[in-house]
């Protein structure tokens, strides 16, 4: 068994074949909600929120419960031997407690939790062994079928764990195309860099490593004019001038400078650090994206809580 995030919302069986899909919306943000939340006690009041939002029927409680009686039909029935290792023979997925809902996986887990392993493989072998360190990574990204929780609404859980999901695969293929460049494979993944740029313009480390494919490819007039599009995007999109590490790539290809290998990703000097502590720069945006969408939360949080207080 494992419950499928990295796109549509779904359960595979043990069988290869065995797919089950929630019918409807509310069915797809409720198993979406719980998978997040695997282990975790839910309430209903949370739960009421993520499948109506604002707008909740009046019998908001009874019609949570039928939604809860739908899925525990749809899950399969669990197996001899299925518990979560306390010694039980088979286990309920899906469990009222008194404060609300938990589904417990048992030995199952999500495709999520199977993608962090295999990408923490990844980044690990990336120094000693680039080539092995892409074909783990790209195992990794295969898992995705889509969007994350595609279908599963707009509500706080589930909207906040797809974005981090996004961008934990956006890092990913980060880590993955700085991997092929150590490995020597400019020449394979350029035109996918160059698709990763039309679709991400705003990420700037996409520009970075498609820049150095296109130099290590005796492109270097290419990888310069890789440059100017990404400093014209960000100036006109964000108002800001392209990040350090960026600007340095951008004059080690003007100056012929080598880039060997281990120079390749991370700013020179920084290899080996977790991408986020080498691209301050490049994350501005999104940090500041992220701090709207907080700030946009809290308030509707505090307008729920009012409404609630005059019994709206």
């Amino acid at each position: 068994m494992e419950f499928g995030i990295l796109g549509p919302v779904q359960v595979f069986g043990e069988r290869a074949d065995m797919r089950i899909t929630p019918a409807g919306a509310k069915q797809r943000a409720l198993l979406g909600t719980l998978a997040v939340k695997a282990g975790q006690v839910v309430s209903p009041d949370r739960l009421v929120d993520e499948l109506w939002g604002e707008h909740p029927p009046a019998n908001a409680a009874n019609a949570l419960q039928t939604h809860i009686a739908r899925l525990r039909r749809l899950l399969p029935v669990p197996a001899p031997g299925s518990g979560s290792g306390s010694g039980e023979s088979h286990h309920e997925w899906l469990v009222t407690r008194p404060l609300g809902y938990v589904l417990r996986p048992g030995r199952a887990g999500t495709d999520a939790q199977r993608f962090h392993r295999l990408t923490a493989r990844g980044r690990s072998l990336a120094a000693t062994d680039p080539a092995r360190s892409a074909e783990v990574l790209r195992e990794a990204l295969a898992l995705w079928r889509g969007p994350a929780l595609e279908g599963a609404g707009r509500g706080t859980i589930c909207s906040t764990e797809a974005s981090l999901l996004e961008e934990s695969r956006l890092i990913t293929l980060e880590t993955l195309y700085d991997a092929c460049l150590r490995a020597g494979r400019a020449g394979e993944v350029a035109g996918e860099l160059a698709e990763l740029t039309a679709s991400h313009p705003l990420r700037e480390r996409f520009y970075e490593l498609l820049m150095t494919a296109l130099y290590r490819c005796g492109r270097q007039a290419e990888a310069l004019g890789v440059y100017d599009r990404a400093r014209r995007r960000l100036v006109h999109d964000l108002g800001v001038e392209p990040g350090p590490v960026l600007r340095g790539r951008m004059e080690s290809i003007r100056h012929r400078q080598d880039l060997a290998p281990e120079e390749s990703g991370e700013a020179k000097g920084a290899a080996g650090l977790h991408p986020l502590g080498a691209e301050v720069a490049r994350l501005r945006h999104r940090i500041e994206v992220l701090s709207r969408q907080q700030r946009e939360l809290a308030d509707r949080f505090e307008q729920l809580a009012t409404d609630r207080a005059a019994g709206r």
